[in-house]
């Protein structure tokens, strides 16, 4: 949830679509010497996300994007001042969008302030102006989505909502790329001495066209699944 709210931000911006790619780094529990603690049925205590991205119509060159988790923060950028937060207050979350002439810090919060920070190489500052609450409307989003649905595909309902399927299925499928690359770092088998190798730490290439991985068979059982009898998409 809180990834495609923070994800939003450079998606919406730069118009990304489909990552070409993920990987992950996660923190490890020990309990016994030189053996990392094995929990497949639940998430590591935290984590680092790579996710790569040809250019778009509105970025002409690749972008990275990286995610962290569970106390794990990006270094502090050397041109925004060491006891200026990054991101939001205490630098807990937010996101930092680096660019060729600068870095913009920003937060998603309702904590204040909400106004990105443009921090220039050139040593220049500029906040962005104080944003006005937009009016309440008569009805929520709800309703919104509802109406969207019965006019139909490209209505005047549907290109007002901001965040419609064909906006956030492909950011939400970036978000979950994330956690398909974690626990495709937690797969193993057993080799020939009788131990258990973790043989899928690696960058995982991503047809997200065809909703595929395509160098690593065995990280697609996490794409999709068998539905129920009576079930289907």
């Amino acid at each position: 949830d809180v990834g495609c709210h923070l994800i939003d931000v450079p998606f919406r911006t730069l118009g990304l679509k489909y990552p070409k790619d993920a990987e992950c780094s996660v923190g490890s529990v020990y309990t016994k010497m030189w053996n990392a603690d094995y929990y497949p049925q639940g998430c590591p205590p935290s984590s680092l996300i790579t996710l790569n991205f040809g250019a778009t119509k509105k970025n002409k060159t690749p972008m990275q994007l990286t995610w962290t988790d569970g106390g794990i923060r990006p270094p502090h950028p050397e041109i925004i001042p060491a006891n200026d937060d990054i991101g939001g207050p205490g630098s807990y979350n937010g996101v930092l969008m680096i660019g060729e002439k600068g870095i913009i810090s920003t937060n998603i919060n309702d904590s204040s302030p909400l106004t990105p920070k443009l921090y220039l190489y050139n040593g220049e500052t500029e906040f962005g102006p104080e944003t006005e609450k937009m009016p309440e409307p008569e009805y929520g989003h709800q309703r919104k989505w509802v109406d969207a649905c019965k006019a139909g595909f490209n209505s005047k309902e549907h290109l007002e909502l901001t965040s419609s399927f064909d906006y956030a299925g492909p950011m939400t499928e970036t978000v979950l790329m994330g956690n398909l690359a974690i626990r495709s770092y937690m797969l193993r088998k057993e080799n020939a001495k009788g131990n258990l190798d973790f043989f899928a730490r690696k960058k995982l290439l991503w047809d997200g066209e065809n909703m595929k991985i395509t160098n690593l068979e065995d990280a697609n059982q996490f794409v999709t699944r068998q539905y129920r009898e009576g079930w289907k998409i």
